[in-house]
């Protein structure tokens, strides 16, 4: 059996970089940025000598905000070779964030791009930093931003008080080969290089602090559930600011060789071209995502015929789904996923001989090295298989805790290392888990606990429905009752009516949805997550249940 790796990234990089120096690390299909390990290396080594001349310590924080950008990329490694920590920066953050995030985690640089969508990250940094523009670069002093002196921007423009891209090439010269050896070298597998804010689906996002040891060893884990070797290519249109692009997509690429194929950010038929032109053989993605692929008018088009895998994750996967991806797309090795951020992220996994009935019904089990078990939420005590409780896990890839929040860490933690992931789940004899829901989002109805994913999962099968999520919402009389929120396939016409006998034909009469609602899209996180609380907020203010609601808090 493998052993866990005992190295820091920017050492794992320079074994890549030597192992396999011609071959391609980094493709982008819409910008002339095609590297191969030995060249990324170099770059990223010059970066690192920028933000050392810059003044940049071990320890210090780094920011990026940015969409998918090599440059997103060579920060990431840079500053892992410099021991400096990398706060990822939500994209879809908009002022009010952007000013916790950068004041919480207490960062002394930002590194942006010119913005996202509707955001302009300019005018937002200027905006909490109204003196920056009659600052030099460096010398920011912000009153509520104490800590931060760097704005590094990414682009062609100039920006008044901050730094150029390209100004760290040009400060590289200034340290040598030596001083970068040194300060690499003095690094510990145990450091903090990597700083997540949770996607903050309730409360305040909090700092997930993160290791060498912890993502470089998920990341290997991750690969090997693939058969990663550096003769695959990985599609990355999953956000590098979420576990899910740095850690299953650059890490499990960078421990195998394997070539990173990134797109800025999701649009269906530029990764649909980018898999088939690159002759990708795995492409990551939420359900939501293939979803958008599959029901693409130009889906039939393209050819995929070196896909053989990737992972499906973020969000309970529906088997239908699962399986057009498996029949239609090619990705027969196609694999499913399971974890958090705390957990670097990723717990189980199911692996690519797994039969297709485990990988369209299970999360797989858990990954070499990683202890999972099913607790009972209210006695901590294992529960026997087949009944639900919480999943907590323990290993190597547990997070050293929430910046600044040792309360908070305390409560996720036990003093016994288990992660307490407040998922609800399942395990079966053989070791495979499954994800029933989460513990705030089971339905209580009239003493009933009812799976939301059950229903989903059901709901999925119909042919007019597209895309579903079941929420509980208040009742004076049940204490909850069940809603069905649906996307319809395109030109779809189906009636309240009709879902409710779709369901109360096939399944048990308390699951039948009481409430039935029709949308366009899902509130969503940048990173996938569907937003149930806020479907539940809606729900409260649309049918006018605010009075249950004051009941079920009093």
């Amino acid at each position: 059996m493998k052993e866990l790796m005992k190295i820091t990234i920017g050492d794992l990089l320079d074994q890549m970089a030597d192992k396999y120096p011609n071959h391609d690390a980094v493709l982008y299909t819409d910008r002339p940025f095609r590297k191969t390990y030995s060249e990324f290396r170099d770059l990223c080594n010059t970066v690192a000598k920028g933000l050392i001349a810059m003044g940049i310590k071990k320890g210090d924080h780094v920011a990026i905000w940015a969409t998918n950008y090599p440059e997103w990329i060579l920060t990431m490694f840079a500053t892992a070779k410099i021991g400096a920590v990398m706060v990822t920066v939500n994209t879809n953050y908009k002022i009010f964030e952007a000013e916790y995030l950068l004041r919480q985690s207490d960062a002394n640089t930002l590194i942006l791009i010119e913005g996202f969508k509707d955001t302009n990250y300019v005018e937002i940094i200027n905006q909490l930093c109204p003196e920056l523009k009659n600052q030099e670069p460096g010398k920011l002093n912000n009153r509520s931003l104490p800590y931060l002196k760097n704005v590094i921007y990414i682009g062609d423009k100039k920006h008044a008080g901050m730094f150029n891209w390209q100004d760290l090439y040009t400060l590289a010269s200034g340290v040598s080969d030596q001083e970068l050896h040194e300060r690499q070298s003095s690094l510990d597998i145990h450091d903090v290089i990597n700083m997540q804010y949770t996607s903050g689906t309730t409360g305040f996002p909090k700092g997930v602090m993160l290791t060498h040891y912890n993502v470089v060893n998920n990341g290997m884990c991750i690969g090997d559930c693939m058969n990663f070797t550096h003769e695959d290519k990985l599609c990355i249109p999953v956000p590098f600011f979420h576990c899910f692009g740095c850690v299953l997509g650059i890490m499990a690429c960078v421990t195998h060789g394997t070539t990173m194929v990134p797109i800025e950010y999701f649009q269906p038929q530029k990764v649909m071209e980018a898999v088939q032109n690159e002759g990708c053989t795995a492409v990551h993605g939420v359900p939501t995502m293939f979803i958008a692929m599959l029901e693409h008018p130009e889906f039939k088009k393209y050819t995929f015929p070196k896909l053989r895998t990737g992972i499906m994750a973020g969000s309970p996967c529906p088997i239908k789904v699962m399986q057009q991806v498996v029949d239609e797309m090619g990705a027969r090795e196609i694999t499913i996923a399971y974890g958090q951020t705390e957990a670097s992220p990723v717990c189980t996994q199911t692996r690519v001989n797994d039969s297709i009935e485990l990988r369209v019904s299970t999360v797989g089990r858990a990954l070499p090295f990683v202890e999972c078990k099913i607790v009972d939420p209210e006695t901590n005590k294992e529960v026997p298989f087949g009944t639900p409780g919480e999943f907590v896990a323990r290993g190597y890839n547990v997070m050293k805790g929430y910046y600044k929040m040792p309360e908070a860490t305390a409560q996720a933690i036990d003093k016994d290392g288990w992660l307490h992931t407040g998922d609800l789940a399942t395990m079966d004899e053989n070791g495979y888990f499954k994800i029933t829901g989460r513990i705030k989002d089971m339905i209580i109805r009239g003493g009933e606990n009812i799976y939301p994913k059950e229903i989903e999962e059901f709901l999925y099968t119909h042919a007019l429905v597209k895309d579903v999520q079941v929420i509980g919402v208040p009742s004076k009389e049940y204490g909850e009752e069940v809603m069905a929120c649906i996307i319809l396939k395109e030109g779809a016409s189906l009636t309240e009516d009709e879902v409710k006998s779709f369901v109360k034909g096939n399944m048990a009469r308390h699951k039948t949805p009481k409430y039935v609602k029709f949308m366009d899209a899902f509130p969503m996180t940048a990173s996938g997550k569907i937003q149930k609380y806020k479907l539940r907020e809606m729900a409260i203010e649309e049918l006018g249940l605010q009075d249950a609601a004051s009941i079920e808090t009093a």
